[in-house]
């Protein structure tokens, strides 16, 4: 079986506007299976942080970690803006990886209101 190791930055959220956790990754698909699961004990499976809001690709783990490590100094609201412009309905994009474009959600269940 083919291994599509993908190195990302990563954002999860327990749901829209909730707990956010950002984590870096040499494999994404593996990572993000992983929260969905509560594999392993921390902050993000205490606080429930299963959907895959946000992620950005990078090259090599360097770029990625300083990307992290930057992202670790903005502000809460500063997250939720660059959630909100690539991904406004916080669309589990974990899904994206799993299922063809005519199987996934279109509605939005973690709307609030």
């Amino acid at each position: 079986m083919a291994r599509y190791d993908l190195i990302a930055v990563y954002l999860m959220a327990s749901r829209r506007n909730g707990t956010l956790y950002l984590g870096v990754t040499s494999d994404l698909m593996q990572r993000g299976l992983d929260h969905r699961e509560g594999r392993f004990p921390g902050f993000s499976r205490q606080h429930g942080c299963t959907l895959l809001v946000w992620w950005e690709p990078h090259d090599d783990m360097p770029s990625a970690i300083a990307r992290e490590k930057d992202l670790k100094k903005w502000r809460r609201a500063w997250k939720l803006a660059l959630i909100e412009t690539a991904n406004p309905q916080w669309r589990d994009l974990y899904e994206d990886f799993l299922l063809p474009q005519h199987l996934r959600r279109h509605d939005d269940p973690w709307r609030e209101g």
